[in-house]
């Protein structure tokens, strides 16, 4: 017989939560009232708000009838990796929307970006709530890098929406630079759901030492591709003069993207060293 528990929607987080999946549906609403459009953009930004949604609400219905005791997975982990991407996601569509699709005009584009600037304010206070306090037992993806780990594979999925194959494809160079994004992403991603998954003990190593060499090796490619990918993305390729919102400017999010995601790493990696060689030791 399932049993209900009101207290999970009476929690800080519960409440957070429920905010949540008000704006995000508020936003999906007017922008859908507004028509449809057919820029792969809207529609990463229409699938923001409508995943979100979905998922937060799917979260509130498992905690408040204790589903969340009998699924097979981390939960914790699992939601604090949820409102750590969507705390992403919605930021991204938050900057995108109102970039391409808004103007001084358009009201319910301007409220729209308003409510979706709000429900990322919600979700970041949902991640500061659920963050693993410095002395505190905790999962992985609760900590400092478990969460680094979903901004590096955010990161890496805007780099793939901003990038084009007639372009890459022409240079062994670009190419590498696209081996270097999906690699990277590939194992972030495999360490994010062997965690949900609970299925770390799997690994023959230790997983901190295994995590610190991955983070060093990330670190290495993405130098690479720092260098590599505006060398050969602009040479002979100025800016075109009637250049508003064209493929040229994805060349530029995906040299800015590269920087992040390499500065991310770096972080990663100091905070894994710090971890496994110091504080352990110590």
């Amino acid at each position: 017989m399932v049993t209900l528990d009101v207290r999970t929607l009476t929690v800080p987080v519960g409440i957070v939560r429920m905010l949540e999946v008000i704006l995000s549906c508020i936003s999906f609403s007017l922008v859908a009232s507004v028509g449809h459009n057919s820029s792969s953009f809207w529609a990463w930004c229409m699938f923001t708000w409508c995943f979100c949604c979905f998922m937060t609400l799917l979260i509130l219905i498992t905690e408040l009838t204790h589903l969340s005791e009998k699924v097979p997975i981390s939960w914790d982990d699992f939601t604090t990796a949820f409102a750590m991407l969507a705390t992403l996601m919605v930021l991204a569509a938050s900057v995108i929307y109102p970039t391409y699709f808004t103007c001084s005009a358009c009201s319910r584009q301007i409220a729209a970006t308003a409510i979706s600037c709000l429900c990322f304010v919600a979700y970041a206070v949902e991640v500061g709530l659920t963050r693993a306090r410095p002395g505190e037992i905790s999962s992985f993806l609760s900590t400092v890098p478990g969460l680094l780990k979903v901004l590096e594979a955010f990161v890496a999925c805007i780099i793939f929406i901003s990038l084009d194959p007639g372009r890459y494809s022409r240079f062994p160079g670009l190419q590498w630079c696209v081996a270097v994004y999906s690699l990277c992403f590939i194992f972030a991603l495999l360490i994010i759901l062997f965690t949900i998954g609970r299925l770390l003990s799997l690994f023959p190593f230790p997983f901190d030492r295994v995590l610190t060499c991955y983070n060093i090796l990330a670190v290495m490619m993405y130098m690479t591709a720092v260098v590599i990918w505006p060398l050969y993305a602009f040479q002979k390729n100025p800016r075109p003069s009637g250049c508003n919102h064209c493929s040229w400017d994805s060349l530029v999010v995906v040299s800015f993207m590269t920087c992040v995601n390499l500065i991310v790493y770096i972080v990663d990696t100091v905070y894994s060293v710090r971890l496994v060689f110091f504080v352990t030791q110590a």
